[in-house]
């Protein structure tokens, strides 16, 4: 399958986080996993996916090394797709998506929710900056920065947003 990334993205992590989580049997499938599933007929029987389908997107989240395929039986040769640690890390990104759904309905039209384990009771994530707490929602406390293995394309970037970011002195 040819890459859909443009050149000019490839050293962007969104851009390539996309690549591997953006579509939509993915993330649904993702999901799955986190909630415990494991086998490809639980998959399809909750999901309602083609096989086809299926086996597609399970072979490209192996070859993502976000699922690891194990032979659970013998004979016949039976398979069981486990999270990896890299595939477990994405599950911040799968709750964060489902809180941000959410928040966009009404509380008598959510069919699914986010409660503590223990108690029951229903938590809200939220996103925060591990050093300060603060809430990553506001577009202009953070903003996104070059990195150190920035190219000088990707500097150029974020040098020319910077400069028309408001209230900034070199902005003209």
């Amino acid at each position: 399958m040819p890459s859909r990334i443009r050149l000019e993205d490839r050293e962007c992590p969104l851009s390539t986080t996309v690549q591997h989580v953006g579509e939509w049997w993915t993330l649904l499938i993702l999901h799955d996993a986190f909630d415990g599933c494991t086998r490809f007929d639980q998959f399809q029987q909750n999901l309602n996916i083609s096989t086809s389908m299926l086996t597609a997107r399970l072979k490209t989240l192996v070859a993502d090394d976000l699922l690891e395929r194990r032979l659970y039986q013998d004979k016949p040769a039976r398979y069981e797709y486990v999270l990896t640690e890299r595939g477990r890390s994405l599950r911040p990104v799968i709750v964060v998506l489902a809180a941000w759904g959410n928040r966009h309905l009404k509380p008598q039209e959510r069919s699914m929710i986010l409660v503590d384990a223990a108690s029951g009771e229903e938590v809200e994530p939220v996103l925060v900056d591990a050093r300060t707490g603060k809430s990553l929602d506001d577009s202009e406390a953070f903003v996104f920065a070059a990195g150190p293995a920035a190219s000088t394309a990707m500097r150029s970037r974020y040098t020319e947003l910077r400069s028309r970011r408001p209230g900034r002195a070199d902005a003209q």
